[in-house]
């Protein structure tokens, strides 16, 4: 199962969005706190619509009660900094848990965290002289679809056929 994970977010509308990927993806969500919203935040949940309900969604009081609960060996850092590039990674195991790590909006993860998990961080390409960041829902979108991507799309419909009726 892949697994996204948001590091004190702070934007409700970005973990909204990334919620309803979550949920038409067959994801799970782990938000680690402090959050910078409470979640019965209008737009956290107007951005999530109403998918809540069909979402796996953890929470964990602080870093290191999240690293104490799941398996650190699947574990990837998405950073602007990373060495690596996403699709260098081999995400293709079905039956493997992956847990992809996102920063808080305004400053990213930790860099002492980064340092010590240096070969687990990977990046999108960007040209970053013009922008400093891509925007978190949209770096979730990338990661996530490049883990579906080379899974095969297991478990999701790739068959959908298109009712020309509908438009009528």
């Amino acid at each position: 199962m892949n697994h996204i994970v948001l590091y004190k977010p702070q934007i409700p509308p970005n973990t909204g969005n990334i919620a309803r990927t979550c949920a038409g993806t067959n994801t799970a969500l782990h938000l680690i706190h402090p959050l910078g919203f409470d979640v019965t935040d209008r737009t956290l949940k107007r951005a999530g619509l109403d998918y809540w309900n069909e979402l796996e969604i953890y929470h964990y009081r602080n870093l290191r009660a999240f690293l104490q609960q799941v398996d650190q060996k699947q574990l990837f850092l998405v950073s602007k900094f990373a060495p690596r590039v996403y699709s260098d990674v081999d995400l293709s195991e079905v039956d493997q848990d992956y847990y992809f790590l996102f920063g808080k909006e305004t400053t990213g993860l930790p860099e002492r965290f980064m340092r010590d998990y240096e070969e687990q961080c990977i990046r999108i390409p960007m040209d970053d002289t013009h922008i400093r960041s891509l925007n978190l829902s949209n770096t979730a979108n990338i990661i996530i679809y490049e883990a579906l991507r080379q899974q095969q799309f297991v478990g999701l419909d790739k068959t959908y056929t298109y009712d020309h009726d509908k438009l009528k």
